[in-house]
């Protein structure tokens, strides 16, 4: 699953809550929501007061170094946009490949690879967007064997209990959609009815917020109308938030949570074939690529083009490796796009995606150890729902099936904000004592998205790509350093503030807080400047 969020999507429940205890108070506005400049991940804290990675700082001292080599960064998600202005200059490009000639030329096994592959599109060139979750692929392949099966039978039966588990799951997911679709309806149908009532008010087409700032109606149902809007505008609530939250819910329910839906024949492949590796095709932009495309311009976005910013890499080529649909991706494909990265030249991969099932696990650790074989390292996502993943596993991970070893090519990025003060650490964000290894800016993070646009979006997905930008920095200038140096390199540089007072991230929305430290092994934020000091001193370059 693309762990990305546009918009911290408020909980329905908490929306008309907040809405009325804020009414029940007072017409007073709340404290106006603080906007993050758009260049803050380069930026340093003793510079601005902003925990960024200190970019900036790190060109200035790389200023009078050449780059040694252009590092190879692989983007495993939905896609990139390989036209956008900023991004055509820095893709990866398969010079052993003929464009458009039909032949493998280089026998690598894909035809037309020119940019990259597309594990989840079919051999006629159409492909899949939309794509169930785990959990619902799981709960129905155990119903085929469990659904009509003697409960005193099986009582002792470890799959069997197993099925009972994921089953409770999947119908409390569910039923948590219908109910989140049928309430952000109903904020929906509040905020129209609202909107309507105000602009008839003020004889307007549009909502005009200096003036409900100012109104004195003896009304009550204007004074409702006029207190969730300011509410709403103070709290950044917008119909197009709402639209977008409506969006979310259909969609878990249509594709995510339908065990009816099923587009891999699309694909046609042999799924129940692991080890298979010559399907998909050529086409990496696919029909959504607006996650991937924002991850791409994070790691390595051309600086000066139009209104955009440079990526925290200025030698990189970005391979683009189509696998994450809208919904969870599958082992099979994760596995086999690690093992394409690695085998057309990639130094680092970047995974922005995850999930908390892997019934394939094995395939994807076979691949991980595979790229740790060949000195690549791999960046992934912590992940979007404020839970500690050393208790609630989330995958892929580092950590092989049945066993205690690790991937030690591997760095777990948690997401952190703009705001210094007690909500460094964004609110949506994994976290892990033992799991995840540091945290980097992943909220309101301006960068690329299709047809030539920028966008600020938010998510441990924005956070790994910063880090997977500030690996190729240093393997661009230092390519005599392995991964696990590169690794260690951006962990032991990294700013320390493990005894920082900070919001522990809450699945449930409560305050908690707690010390930095004890969300992540190193209670670090990603610092480029430091990383590419200690880098030089390293390196023999």
């Amino acid at each position: 699953m693309k762990f990305t969020l546009k918009r911290m999507l408020m909980t329905p429940a908490f929306v008309l809550g907040a809405f009325s205890a804020a009414l029940a108070q007072s017409q007073e506005p709340t404290e106006v929501i603080e906007v993050a400049p758009k260049d803050w991940v380069h930026l340093s804290y003793n510079d601005s007061n902003i925990y960024g990675v200190g970019t900036f700082k790190a060109n200035e001292y790389l200023k009078n170094k050449k780059p040694q080599k252009k590092v190879v960064v692989a983007v495993i998600d939905s896609g990139v946009d390989k036209d956008h202005p900023a991004l055509a200059p820095v893709m990866w490009v398969n010079e052993k490949e003929v464009a458009g000639n039909g032949v493998d030329d280089d026998k690598n096994g894909y035809i037309d690879d020119i940019n990259g592959w597309n594990f989840i599109g079919g051999k006629d060139g159409k492909n899949v967007n939309e794509d169930s979750y785990e959990l619902t692929r799981e709960y129905l392949r155990l119903s085929e064997k469990y659904a009509d099966a003697n409960k005193d039978e099986l009582a002792k039966d470890k799959n069997y209990q197993r099925y009972l588990e994921i089953k409770k799951e999947f119908q409390s997911e569910r039923q948590d959609s219908e109910q989140g679709l049928v309430q952000y309806e109903a904020l929906d149908e509040m905020f129209t009815k609202a909107a309507r009532l105000m602009n008839a008010y003020f004889d307007t087409e549009s909502i005009i917020y200096d003036s409900l700032n100012n109104l004195e109606s003896p009304d009550i149902k204007i004074q409702e109308a006029n207190g969730f809007l300011l509410f709403a505008h103070e709290n950044g609530l917008t119909q197009e938030m709402l639209g977008e939250a409506i969006n979310y819910f259909e969609n878990k329910l249509n594709y995510g949570l339908n065990i009816e839906f099923d587009p891999r024949p699309i694909v046609g492949d042999d799924f129940s074939d692991k080890t298979e590796k010559d399907y998909g095709n050529s086409d990496v932009i696919g029909p959504d690529s607006e996650h991937g495309t924002h991850v791409a311009g994070i790691i390595a976005a051309q600086a000066g083009v139009e209104s955009g910013l440079q990526g925290v890499a200025n030698n990189v080529a970005i391979m683009s490796i189509r696998t994450v649909p809208d919904g969870d991706e599958r082992d099979k494909d994760v596995a086999n796009a690690i093992r394409y990265a690695v085998d057309n030249g990639a130094d680092i991969i970047n995974m922005s995606f995850g999930k908390s099932i892997s019934p394939s696990k094995k395939v994807v650790d076979d691949a991980v150890k595979y790229a740790m074989s060949k000195g690549v390292l791999l960046l992934h996502a912590a992940g979007n729902d404020a839970v500690n993943i050393d208790e609630e596993t989330h995958y892929p991970s580092r950590t092989y099936l049945n066993s205690r070893k690790k991937a030690n090519n591997w760095i777990e990025v948690g997401a952190s904000s703009w705001k210094s003060g007690e909500n460094l650490v964004a609110n949506f964000s994994n976290y892990g004592k033992k799991t995840v290894d540091v945290f980097a800016p992943g909220v309101d993070i301006y960068s690329t998205v299709p047809n030539g646009g920028y966008e600020k979006l938010s998510g441990t997905s924005m956070a790994t790509p910063v880090t997977s930008g500030v690996a190729a920095l240093i393997k661009s200038y230092f390519p005599d350093l392995s991964a696990k140096q590169i690794k260690s390199i951006i962990i032991k540089s990294a700013t320390k503030l493990k005894s920082k007072e900070v919001n522990f991230p809450s699945e449930m929305g409560e305050e908690v807080k707690g010390k930095f430290g004890e969300l992540s092994s190193t209670g670090s934020i990603v610092n480029a400047y430091e990383a590419v000091k200690m880098a030089d001193k390293m390196s023999k370059y």
